[in-house]
């Protein structure tokens, strides 16, 4: 009998924060989508809303209670412009916030866009089990923290440690 953990898909969300894209525009919904079927887990759902603390919070609220929906990937709205508001919007939801994920992606994100980092508020937590993690809009940016840090965070078999026990154990369908 082997030791070695076998790997376990999540159900993954995405969720876009933006006044300007839609489905069709929407390349980093879409690269998120793309990242997440390669590495083995399912898409559970996906949604557009507009850059309102309140439409944010109405999606989210409903995938945080549901289930069957692990993991919260929410792309935009985490910079300085006057609009962005997805971190007011979440931070309040989170039971614990994963503290080392925006101090990470900062780091690792020096290499590619250098001092411009700082004006990246991305941020991850807990809600009721779920795992959310906010990126910023940029396709690039949700390429880096799903290759360098999400990607093996959501991994069962990634060592010493890795959320996936963590979760809302899935259901039945």
């Amino acid at each position: 009998m082997s030791s070695q953990k076998e790997f376990e898909p999540l159900n993954i969300c995405v969720l876009t924060v933006s006044d300007t894209r839609n489905l069709d525009t929407d390349t980093s919904g879409q690269k998120l989508q793309d990242l997440l079927i390669a590495a083995g887990h399912k898409l559970h759902d996906r949604n557009l809303v507009i850059d309102d603390i309140y439409q944010i919070r109405a999606v989210l609220s409903n995938w945080i209670i549901d289930a069957q929906a692990q993991v919260v990937l929410i792309t935009g709205g985490t910079g300085f412009a006057g609009r962005d508001s997805t971190v007011e919007a979440v931070s309040p939801l989170f039971d614990k916030t994963v503290v080392g994920f925006g101090e990470l992606f900062r780091q690792v994100s020096y290499d590619e866009i250098g001092t411009s980092t700082i004006q990246s508020r991305a941020t991850a937590g807990f809600s009721n089990r779920t795992l959310i993690f906010c990126l910023p809009g940029s396709t690039g940016a949700c390429t880096t923290a799903w290759e360098k840090i999400i990607k093996e965070q959501l991994d069962s078999r990634h060592r010493p440690c890795n959320f996936v026990g963590q979760l809302k154990i899935k259901t039945a369908p």
